[in-house]
């Protein structure tokens, strides 16, 4: 079932530094006058974490990964051999209404639904599955599967984190630890929405960015903020 009504699919091929990719999700969140999906690599290994992470967490990898901290929440995520998308839905559009609960749950369904159509057989989690995982926390995102994150053979193999605003809600997602075909992302992308059109950043999107970037996710005061 498709959860938007259209929806603008940005394939961004070019690798990017960390920062300009958490800058790109938000000029994307400032700009977007319809739900957005884009899938996106990253220039060199990185690693991003949330919003309330403490750098003290991740400040042993900084001389291997290209570190970031995401404007959503969740726990470290490496980046690399993933595959990254984040979705915006702008507040005009009729899924904002929707709890960010239900929207995390449907955009993971999706993902079960692409997988389930390459072959592998995802399923959501859910409290009874974690219950009898019995896990303990970690900072590292892909050891704590959470309500309505993807498993695959008992592991997590796709998670997200939100940001809600007066603008907008963004999810941003991560995709990693099973094989995924060249066109994953397509099938991903249709069953999110029966009316997709591809779309490329504009330049007037990636300048934006750029100013985001050099205000805010590449700067030590963010990085550095807990």
């Amino acid at each position: 079932m498709s959860i938007f009504a259209a929806l603008d699919v940005y394939r961004d091929i070019d690798s990017r530094p960390a920062a300009l990719n958490m800058a790109i999700d938000e000029a994307l969140l400032e700009t977007a006058t319809q739900p957005t999906i884009r899938f996106y690599k990253w220039d060199h290994p990185a690693l991003s974490f949330g919003y309330f992470g403490k750098f003290s967490d991740i400040e042993e990898h900084q001389s291997k990964r290209d570190l970031v901290r995401r404007w959503t929440g969740g726990g470290i995520v490496l980046h690399g051999e993933d595959l990254t998308y984040s979705i915006v839905i702008p507040a005009s559009d009729s899924a904002f209404s929707e709890s960010s609960t239900s929207i995390y749950e449907k955009v993971h369904h999706a993902v079960c639904g692409a997988l389930s159509a390459k072959g592998h057989s995802a399923e959501l989690a859910s409290c009874s599955t974690l219950n009898a995982q019995h896990s303990t926390f970690n900072t590292q995102c892909f050891v704590n599967p959470v309500r309505a994150d993807v498993l695959w053979n008992g592991r997590k193999i796709a998670g997200a984190a939100q940001r809600r605003t007066r603008g907008g809600l963004l999810q941003q997602g991560s995709i990693q630890g099973v094989e995924l075909d060249a066109d994953f992302g397509k099938s991903f992308a249709a069953l999110l929405c029966d009316n997709c059109e591809e779309k490329t950043l504009s330049a007037r999107i990636l300048h934006r960015a750029r100013e985001i970037a050099d205000r805010k996710y590449a700067t030590p005061t963010w990085l550095h903020r807990r």
